[in-house]
């Protein structure tokens, strides 16, 4: 982990199946160390779905960031960087769907979300705002 000023947490997983639970643990520590404890297990949730689809669909290492609100209004930025350039795409997923939800659970639970291209992928972003 690299933390820098106490108000940005990163990390960067190897594109392989153990990412998505090294991740959430990551996730929900850091989020216990800022004492946002009521956001951990959404944003560890949120994020696995984010690392799931960077796995299924890039084949290089996968970088998550935390940017923790400088007072205690504002809202937590998260970020999921993988080096595929193309943008994740939103889909209807059947009731019989094993996957296809990821991004639908992303854009219902967070406040705002996106994606913004890097000099080697993209990033996908989420913003959940932190409680009063």
């Amino acid at each position: 982990m690299n933390d820098t000023g106490g108000d940005r947490a990163e990390w960067t997983f190897a594109a392989e199946p153990g990412a998505v639970r090294a991740a959430r643990a990551a996730v929900r520590g850091q989020l216990r160390h800022w004492d946002l404890d009521s956001l951990a297990e959404l944003t560890a949730l949120l994020v696995s779905e984010l690392v799931t689809n960077s796995l299924r669909h890039a084949t290089g290492p996968i970088g998550v960031r935390l940017v923790r609100p400088a007072g205690l209004d504002g809202s937590l930025l998260v970020e999921v960087s993988d080096p595929l350039p193309d943008p994740p795409r939103e889909r209807i997923a059947r009731p019989e769907d094993e996957s296809g939800r990821g991004l639908q659970l992303v854009a219902g639970a967070s406040h705002r979300w996106g994606t913004r291209p890097g000099e080697t992928g993209k990033t996908v972003w989420f913003e959940l705002t932190v409680p009063g």
